[in-house]
């Protein structure tokens, strides 16, 4: 064990990811699996953030939020996943105090930021529906970069302090993280320190930021669904939920797994149970994103139709 000695006390500078317990057989497989899921997702989002750039009918406030979407979720796999598959290959488990720091600050700003982008794509989609002929006005483009700009800012800023509490941590005693990623709460766990403070600090940004955007998506989405019904014509009901259910399904797969992992009054309890379900967060929700917008989205699947005719057409002119 890596450590420095403060006082009568020895100082943990290193730690060690322990992954998912079990076979060498079953670690490898998740591995695959992973890497697998992590091709599919920046293939995935890239490709969300060149259809909406290079297709002008989507230059609008809901696919501009969509852009910064995918951009969240490339950084954030990638700010986790190569890590996690090292880990369960056992190459990359040993990790400083530092870098764990850092990780552990990047994954939390940016789980708070998509919550934050979630409840402004829910607005946008509450002005659309519900104010259709004042929606160009109330999002225009100065305010959909303000919105989103917030959003981004709004997610470092609210784990700012929690990030300060968290690094002066003391551990003292074993440095075996039951995680597969940088987590708090394992990391928690670990700590010689009191970590009330902490885990305070932890239940009420945990709230501000996840409860407070879920109450704006689902009160966005109640005035949403009132306003369909009442939409007289089948067709119409139809385009209208169209436009937001894909966006409805990644909101309650996302709210879903972060309010049971984050938002609960001590962050020691269930560990395996909190890790199995921070995977719905890590790998499936930035997976199944662009697959659920473009699958549910005919303006999406039409642009993308154009896009890959484009392709097509030039490797056709460009081999003659």
């Amino acid at each position: 064990m890596a450590g420095t000695e403060v006082g009568n006390q020895t100082s943990v500078q290193e730690f060690i990811l322990m992954g998912f317990p079990g076979t060498w057989y079953f670690r490898k497989s998740l591995a695959v699996l992973f890497s697998v899921m992590y091709i599919l997702t920046i293939i995935g989002n890239m490709s969300i953030v060149a259809i909406v750039k290079n297709q002008m009918q989507l230059h609008t406030p809901m696919y501009f939020f969509l852009c910064n979407l995918s951009i969240l979720e490339l950084w954030y796999t990638t700010a986790c996943l190569p890590r996690a598959i090292g880990v369960m290959l056992g190459t990359s488990q040993t990790i400083s105090f530092t870098v764990y720091i850092l990780q552990l600050f990047f994954l939390l700003s940016l789980g708070a930021t998509e919550c934050f982008l979630l409840a402004v794509m829910a607005y946008d989609r509450y002005l659309a529906i519900c104010h259709p002929l004042r929606y160009s006005a109330l999002m225009n483009s100065n305010i959909t970069v303000q919105l989103a700009f917030f959003s981004w800012l709004g997610g470092f800023l609210a784990i700012s302090v929690l990030a300060v509490l968290i690094s002066r941590l003391s551990f003292c005693g074993p440095n075996i993280i039951n995680h597969f990623i940088c987590n708090i709460d394992s990391w928690i766990a670990l700590s010689c320190s009191d970590t009330r403070l902490v885990e305070l600090t932890t239940f009420i940004d945990s709230f501000i930021v996840v409860m407070v955007s879920c109450a704006i998506t689902v009160v966005s989405y109640v005035f949403i669904i009132s306003t369909i019904l009442r939409i007289p014509s089948a067709q119409g009901w139809q385009k209208a939920f169209s436009t937001c259910s894909a966006h409805l399904t990644v909101v309650m797969i996302w709210y879903g797994s972060a309010i049971f992992i984050f938002v609960k009054p001590s962050a020691q309890n269930s560990l395996d149970l909190s890790k199995t379900v921070n995977v719905f967060n890590t790998v499936v929700t930035p997976l199944l994103n662009p697959f659920i917008y473009t699958l549910r989205n005919k303006e999406v699947k039409e642009a993308l139709g154009k896009t890959v005719r484009g392709i097509v057409s030039g490797c056709r002119k460009a081999s003659i």
